[in-house]
């Protein structure tokens, strides 16, 4: 590495470290603020160091939490999803559905699946509003990111999050430079792999400092399957105004994302894991049901502002605006007399004789879209009062409303693919007899969030403990609107036909329709439009005390919630699970040198309320309820040690014991006796008891050399326990030569290589219902990608 080099990258960590070391993990800019107040003192008396290679930063909040910095990030695969960088963070588990990232991704927390963990971007909610999912795919390239900070089974006092019983993930956008710059960075590799990213730093303008970034990324690769690929597009943006000498600033960033997935099916059964099936399975067939399209247009616009109103007065308002286009659909085949008796006499005929349909043929192939729509709206403040250098009041309001139209109108193929890539809502759709569009579901849900925050932060025994008292109460409300008869929470019947039988319980019955209704004794609810509110009191408290001038100790209590998913409300029978709820108890402890920075922490969650989809026999299908209480407790830890500038080892890891308290309700017998699954006493679904992570990083001459690996104990794969995922371990490696002869000082040479000993293992887990045997994805192969990157 050049002088020029480590001077940049020590710059970068020393930036990080002021914000950093006092709010790792910090997501608005009201959070940022009292976090990084708090901390100042340690970067003044110069005792410790903010962070080690990036990997690990010093904390000093009073819980459980991690950080990665630029530094790290820009060491990882280029093509990847950010958050696939967290995989070395304690407690937390990616795994990616290719090498490259950018056909989706999973990620775990002390236990919670990603629809119980937060993600957020400089504080503004990330997960979809209906279904709480994290699309990793969809994140903003790494290198317009300055940090990733984790909170471990807790929230910060102002989170904007109705599904945060896991913890919180947030990534923070990086500022604008101060001088002018232009970032070029170019890569390829295996599968087709091509990637360029560029960047132009505007430096300060204008007479009041002014200073902004603009960024473009494009992203191809073939999806293990020449007929099968990725094609991405994004752009990033953000401009800087500083507001006097005090940290006070206005800032608007932007971003925007086009992603095309054509995927077949990935998924394999244990048996034939076993069996070595896996990638280029022989069912690749365009045109078939096991092919696709997962395209997305995602997008917002984010706001962050502080203003000092008077001495030790400071207000924080962090507006955004959210848009998502997207959906994950595959194709289904229609007879003529299925179409006919939906959309009236003819419906067949008018699809089969369109463009695409074999004259005379019996049946037809449609691509069938879950369209999601989401225009999201949301503003976080802060109202923080310094009372004095030791104590500090901050009250919040949190405000969210999010618009969620689901569709799905069909479309036709073209050459096996789908003609649009939004089917029938951007292309020609598949219009019926009776005027009506064909379509799997047709719904509008509002999800509003209104929240209230208070907390106090106070220093005592000349600085040596801090306090946080906080209480968050959020109220939600959602407002759902179904203009479909509902058979299950993912299948719909839209259609004009008068229903033949009405039940006593509101249900109706038709006569055989189509896909969806293989019987008449299928029943549905009527088209309906209905309320839900859910409302809790949150306390988060925390206490930390330094009780040598390099260790401290620290315990907090949080409590975090999860309501039930907006989409699942949607079922023939309306659901009416209470909220999840848990209570969260961290005991710590850290240690902080110049060359050396770990902490251990032992933690326990009480789960209460747990939602799952069961089934009941009584209705015939499977649907969201309470099925009672979990616990889990577990052990996190990390180091980083660098006993020399040029050597740094960074290792982790992570225990987890669950347990489920109750067996799960499964219907009845035919005597109208209850019958459960056998689940008290067992362990959650997808939980690996143990997993280690571990990095050496060694600088000599032009190079720094990096080798990281990570162990995943197995995993069950199912809630009953009967079938359990195998362990394994997975290493990647860095290698970056910046040669000090080239003309242009920041330019380098990377190679990056995923899954260096090409381990064939088992990633993510998709099990629909508690009792099934498990389908998985098959971990991506070795991948070797090599990037050049120039910086002037």
């Amino acid at each position: 590495m050049t002088n020029r080099k480590r001077v940049f990258w020590a710059t970068t960590a020393l930036f990080s470290g002021l914000l950093v070391a006092g709010a790792a993990s910090a997501q608005s800019t009201g959070s940022q603020t009292v976090e990084t107040t708090e901390l100042d003192t340690i970067i003044v008396t110069g005792t410790r160091t903010s962070g080690i290679d990036g990997a690990i930063v010093a904390q000093r909040n009073p819980r459980s939490t991690a950080t990665i910095t630029s530094e790290y990030l820009q060491t990882q695969n280029a093509g990847q999803s950010p958050l696939a960088s967290l995989n070395l963070v304690p407690g937390v588990n990616f795994n990616n559905a290719d090498a490259y990232g950018s056909s989706g991704g999973d990620v775990t927390m002390r236990g919670f699946d990603s629809a119980r963990v937060s993600l957020t971007v400089d504080g503004i909610p990330l997960n979809d509003t209906g279904n709480y999912a994290i699309y990793t795919n969809q994140q903003q390239d790494p290198e317009t990111l300055s940090r990733i900070g984790v909170n471990l089974g807790t929230t910060e006092v102002d989170s904007p999050t109705a599904s945060a019983t896991g913890g919180t993930i947030n990534m923070v956008t990086r500022r604008p430079a101060k001088d002018f710059g232009v970032t070029l960075v170019g890569s390829v590799g295996d599968e087709s792999f091509a990637r360029i990213f560029a960047m132009v730093d505007t430096g300060e303008f204008g007479p009041w400092g002014t200073s902004a970034w603009f960024s473009y990324s494009q992203t191809e690769y073939d999806h293990f399957n020449a007929l099968f690929g990725v094609d991405k597009t994004q752009y990033n943006a953000r401009i800087y105004q500083p507001l006097g000498d005090n940290g006070d600033f206005v800032s608007l960033s932007g971003h925007y994302n086009e992603n095309r997935n054509f995927f077949g099916n990935q998924q394999v059964t244990l048996a034939q894991f076993n069996q070595g099936l896996g990638y280029n399975r022989p069912n690749y067939v365009p045109g078939s049901t096991q092919t696709g399209i997962n395209p997305s247009n995602t997008g917002n616009v984010r706001g962050q502002s502080r203003f000092t109103l008077a001495e030790g007065l400071r207000l924080t308002i962090d507006p955004s605006f959210q848009y998502t286009l997207a959906h994950g659909g595959g194709n289904n085949s229609w007879t003529r007399a299925q179409l006919d008796a939906i959309g009236g006499a003819g419906s067949g005929n008018m699809v089969f004789t369109a463009a695409g349909a074999a004259p005379g043929a019996t049946t037809v192939t449609l691509a069938r879209p879950n369209i999601t729509n989401t225009h999201r709206y949301s503003v976080l403040s802060s109202l923080i009062w310094d009372i004095n250098d030791s104590h500090q009041v901050r009250a919040a309001y949190t405000y969210e409303f999010g618009r969620h139209r689901q569709t799905g109108q069909q479309g036709y193929l073209s050459n096996g693919f789908f003609a649009d890539d939004f089917a029938g809502r951007n292309g020609e759709p598949v219009q019926l007899a009776d005027g009506s569009i064909l379509r799997r579901r047709d719904r509008l849900s509002h999800a509003i969030l209104n929240q209230f925050s208070l907390e106090y932060r106070g220093s005592f025994m000349e600085d040596t403990v801090d306090l946080v008292i906080g209480v968050r109460a959020p109220f939600f409300k959602r407002e759902l609107n179904n203009y479909c008869y509902q058979r299950d929470t993912f299948n719909a019947l839209c259609t004009n036909v008068t229903p033949t039988v009405v039940n006593a319980d509101g249900t109706v019955q038709f006569p055989v329709l189509g896909p969806y209704n293989s019987s008449a004794a299928n029943r549905y609810g009527r088209p309906m439009s209905f309320e839900k509110k859910y409302d809790a009191v949150l306390p988060n408290l925390g206490a930390t005390w330094r009780f040598a001038p390099n260790q401290s100790v620290y315990t907090s209590y949080a409590e975090g919630l999860s309501a039930p998913r907006t989409d699942d409300l949607y079922d023939r029978v309306p659901p009416n699970p209470a909220l999840e709820k848990t209570q969260t108890f961290d005991l710590g402890y850290r240690y902080t040198s110049s060359g050396l920075i770990a902490s251990a922490a032992i933690w326990q969650t009480n789960y209460e309320n747990r939602i799952v989809r069961t089934f009941d026999q009584e209705e015939d299908i499977f649907f969201s309820r309470n099925v009672g209480d979990v616990t889990l407790q577990g052990f996190d830890g990390q180091i980083g040690w660098s006993p020399a500038e040029a050597f740094s080892l960074y290792a982790t890891a992570s225990y987890v014991k669950s347990e489920v308290k109750n067996d799960l309700p499964n219907g009845e017998d035919a005597l109208g006796n209850p019958i459960f699954l056998p689940t008290a006493g067992n362990e959650l679904f997808e939980t690996p008891t143990w997993q280690y992570g571990i990095r050496a990083q060694y600088e000599i001459s032009d190079f720094v050399f990096g080798l990281q690996g990570k162990y995943v104990g197995e995993r069950w794969a199912n809630d009953i326990n009967t079938e359990k995922a195998p362990d394994y371990t997975v290493f990647d490696l860095d290698l970056r030569y910046t040669p000090t002869w080239m003309p242009v000082a920041d330019t380098y040479v990377q190679l990056n290589v995923s899954n260096l000993f090409d381990k064939r293992y088992l990633s993510d887990i998709r099990t629909q219902n508690p009792g099934d045997a498990g389908t998985y994805y098959v971990g991506a192969p070795r991948a070797v990608m090599l990037t050049l990157g120039v910086a002037f």
